[in-house]
């Protein structure tokens, strides 16, 4: 068997590194973007080990491999699967091809497969990728740094990969800040995109909820307890400094316009309204007035638009204020008690959470406009406070499905629902956006 692979593999580095000379380091033609459609079913696609030039490669080739293989995994939008017996062929001149006929064959619509060689100071990942139905190369690229890195080499590419896919801006790169009991006092943790790398950010040693993220990742508002009434909070990551809002009364239930402007609920003027507040925690405007409690705000993309939950009728329902105009109008009707939206990156859509006559709560999609509401999750007790993936394509969410509250992560159309953690205690109030 060994003597068989040798030549074998020879032929496929042979023809990798000439791939990897002929294509330009992006493919910028259109019609390679967005092959997965909103609604359709996955990509298959053959990932093939890079290979490895040298014998220490050897084992970041494996590792690589297996990171790549779980990233993608994870989005929800690929079928891995195996290649063919004959996934290459003699081409022109004895040259190595792709046997795109035999990929085809089995269903395969993109190939990616590449080398890996250097020493521990630099590592150098050659990848590359085929759309097979049409046999043309879509991405050719080399990522380098040190052994040390490899994960987040593997990472790079699939982040290239599904963004040259789907249009949509990936997962890889970002991280999720939620709120634990595991020490047994309610703070504030965060984690990569995967559930993995898992830090305590606050330790107050007594309640700290709502986390949300700054669109760039940079800070994080939350709504903390130590003085024995709500405040926010808004942290700089980079140096843990905190900001207070100077109001009195409580100060809850943060979401962030932009990355310098975060809106809160306030009632140091009686009523609890919703302000937006600067990073330093000074006071920028009032942006609701109605009687009745308004909270929860969240932004459309270009932050003109604020959805946000009002009981100015009875029951707590989602509005939308339009910030140029001053207009509000209502966006559920179907419901009783509707509350948590979350704005899509794309603008398009809301998520929140809605309790049913039976006393369930599930996860429901609208469009901006109300209409196309649309069910997430059903039969499962809690699912509430959903949190959409910077590029869209996912959501995280909290769910009571197991017993104790748990994140975990579907696509955008509520398929593939798993769980995103494996941490004791209780995980609640997902928040997800880039870390910088």
């Amino acid at each position: 068997m060994r003597l068989l692979m040798r030549p074998a593999a020879a032929f496929l580095l042979t023809f990798l590194l000439s791939l990897a000379f002929s294509l330009p380091a992006r493919a910028t033609d259109g019609e390679y973007i967005a092959i997965r459609k909103e609604g359709s079913g996955r990509i298959a696609l053959i990932v093939a080990p890079p290979l490895a030039e040298g014998g220490k490669a050897s084992s970041w080739s494996g590792e690589i491999d297996r990171e790549i293989r779980r990233a993608l995994d994870f989005t929800g939008l690929f079928n891995m699967i195996p290649p063919p017996m004959n996934l290459f062929e003699e081409g022109k001149g004895g040259k190595p091809a792709l046997n795109f006929g035999a990929l085809n064959s089995i269903g395969a619509e993109v190939f990616a497969g590449g080398t890996v060689s250097g020493d521990p100071d630099r590592v150098r990942l050659t990848m590359a990728a085929y759309e097979t139905f049409g046999a043309k190369p879509i991405l050719s690229k080399t990522y380098t740094g040190s052994s040390g890195d490899l994960r987040a080499l593997a990472h790079a590419f699939c982040a290239d990969l599904v963004q040259l896919l789907t249009g949509h801006r990936s997962v890889f790169g970002s991280s999720i800040v939620f709120v634990s009991n595991q020490s047994g006092f309610k703070e504030i943790y965060s984690c990569a995109f995967d559930g993995s790398n898992v830090r305590q950010l606050t330790r107050s040693r007594s309640i700290s909820l709502t986390p949300a993220l700054s669109p760039d990742g940079t800070s994080l508002a939350f709504t903390d307890y130590t003085s024995g009434r709500p405040a926010l909070k808004i942290m700089n990551l980079s140096d843990r400094r905190i900001a207070s809002v100077r109001q009195s009364g409580v100060s809850i239930d943060p979401g962030w316009r932009s990355n310098a402007e975060v809106a809160t609920t306030l009632s140091f003027q009686g009523d609890q309204e919703i302000y937006l507040v600067r990073t330093d925690g000074s006071l920028s405007r009032r942006v609701t007035s109605s009687r009745g409690i308004d909270l929860s705000p969240s932004f459309s993309p270009d932050g003109s638009r604020m959805a946000f939950v009002s009981a100015r009728y009875g029951n707590p329902q989602i509005f939308i204020l339009d910030l140029i105009s001053g207009q509000t109008r209502r966006l559920t009707y179907n419901g009783n008690y509707n509350t948590q939206p979350s704005w899509s990156p794309a603008g398009d859509k809301i998520a929140y959470s809605s309790m049913e006559k039976n006393g369930e709560i599930n996860i429901f999609t609208i469009r901006a406009d109300g209409s196309g509401a649309t069910q997430l999750t059903s039969g499962d007790r809690e699912n509430e406070s959903p949190s959409w993936s910077p590029g869209g394509d996912m959501i995280v969410f909290t769910s009571s499905r197991q017993g104790q509250k748990k994140l975990y992560v579907m696509n955008a159309n509520g398929e593939h629902q798993r769980r995103l953690l494996q941490m004791s205690g209780e995980q609640m109030q997902p928040s997800w956006s880039f870390v910088r």
